[in-house]
């Protein structure tokens, strides 16, 4: 069984960081725009400043949307009612456009078509600057930006979202930076006017927690969305006992030790989260075990592991456990129609792991199908000293395949809307 201490989340302790060394005496002095313009133009360090250049590239590539073999499937998904409440969330929007100076709009408003959509990260330095950063408006400002987020989110979806923030705060607090990461250090952006009959949607985005939100009458997509925590737990301070992802964690786990021997061969695509066996490019020092992260819009990620339908009954029990807790940000009716609709490709589903998956191992996950993927994975420090992958650093995702993610495969589908879209307020 794992130790209490890890369970506890105090044996990321061990791994604080030299708070002296010029990495952080620098970062200490500097603002979240001070400190990406610097990352920017020293190209320190240079591996993180290649893999920010590469997602420059890939971002200039027209959007296709993840495939399991480069080609885009179509008509898998439908226009329908997901008894969003539309009319809350609209009323959120609005009332928080009204608090801004004009500045501030020119700042949050991007066509419904803009390529920004596209320019969400997750790390803490601010590479993409749009919109509002909740951190630099005034409190009024920063509340009404949080009710839009609570309006489109359910409950326990917002709540994960929060926690996920205060988390930010608390590694800011721990490694005395907190100009550059805090409980608000997010940007906020619209794309489109918002609207109960008109396409639009935003992006929440900032360290360790990146949603994007595309809306439709009673209908939303919440893809790609990014979410982790360094460490997944708070341990002192106002806000202790906060902690993350330990479901995701513990129901994966379960589900892999439950296999059968025969099955958990075929699912452990590679023994070793580093394994030599990998190919070139399948772990890389950002997104170690990762494939569908931040500018990762139109990759290739072939079929791997064994088929949820080959599993048995209780085996697909925990799948669905899976699948609802990372549907966790959509309002409870809208996240059973998303479940309906990945249900009907369990014969297309497969779940593949990296590592062992003994109670202490760190470990990487995935569920994939034509509709939805998911990732989960332990991850080694990057501001904590641990070498090794550990529990106390996760980073998960979800994408929607063949298009899906931003909405861009509904958008054809929405009458009148076949030729592209334009704001409600430049419509005649």
């Amino acid at each position: 069984m794992a130790s209490d201490d890890q369970h506890s989340g105090a044996a990321y302790r061990q791994h604080l960081p030299d708070l002296s060394i010029p990495r952080f005496t620098t970062m200490q002095k500097q603002d979240a725009h001070e400190y990406a313009k610097a990352f920017k133009e020293s190209g320190v360090p240079p591996w993180l400043h290649g893999l920010y250049l590469h997602w420059r590239q890939l971002f200039q590539e027209p959007f296709k949307g993840i495939t399991n073999d480069g080609r885009v499937r179509p008509d898998l998904f439908r226009l329908r009612d997901d008894g969003m409440p539309i009319t809350a969330i609209v009323s959120a929007a609005n009332a928080l456009l009204s608090r801004l100076t004009r500045a501030q709009l020119s700042l949050v408003s991007h066509h419904i078509d803009s390529p920004e959509w596209r320019s969400w990260s997750n790390p803490e330095f601010l590479l993409s600057d749009k919109g509002i950063r909740l951190d630099e408006v005034n409190p009024a400002t920063r509340a009404a930006a949080l009710a839009l987020l609570e309006a489109t989110l359910s409950p326990e979806g917002y709540a994960k979202a929060l926690a996920a923030m205060r988390i930010n705060g608390f590694l800011g607090d721990l490694v005395n930076s907190p100009r550059v990461m805090n409980e608000f250090s997010y940007n906020l952006v619209l794309f489109g006017a918002p609207s109960e009959t008109f396409p639009w949607g935003f992006s929440f985005y900032g360290h360790h927690l990146c949603l994007n939100v595309f809306l439709y009458k009673a209908q939303a997509v919440i893809s790609p969305w990014f979410t982790g925590a360094e460490p997944n737990l708070i341990d002192s301070g106002p806000y202790r006992g906060t902690r993350i992802l330990q479901e995701e964690e513990t129901l994966g786990l379960r589900l892999m030790q439950s296999l059968d021997a025969e099955k958990q061969r075929r699912a452990q695509v590679y023994k070793l989260l580093r394994d030599p066996a990998m190919p070139e490019g399948r772990w890389n020092h950002d997104d170690q075990r990762h494939l569908c992260g931040a500018y990762r819009d139109n990759r290739v990620v072939p079929y791997e592991g064994v088929l949820v339908s080959e599993m048995e009954s209780p085996q697909k029990e925990l799948v669905r456990a899976i699948l609802r807790e990372y549907l966790l940000y959509l309002p409870a009716r809208a996240r059973e129609a998303r479940m309906g609709e990945i249900e009907e490709w369990f014969h297309e589903t497969y779940f593949c792991w990296i590592g062992g998956f003994g109670d202490d191992d760190a470990f990487y996950y995935r569920l994939q199908s034509p509709v939805i993927i998911v990732e989960f994975d332990h991850h080694s420090g990057v501001f904590l000293t641990n070498k090794e992958p550990a529990k106390f650093h996760i980073h998960t995702l979800l994408r929607t395949p063949n298009g899906g993610d931003y909405g861009m495969a509904l958008r054809s589908l929405i009458p009148g809307m076949e030729q592209g879209f334009l704001w409600e307020g430049e419509r005649e």
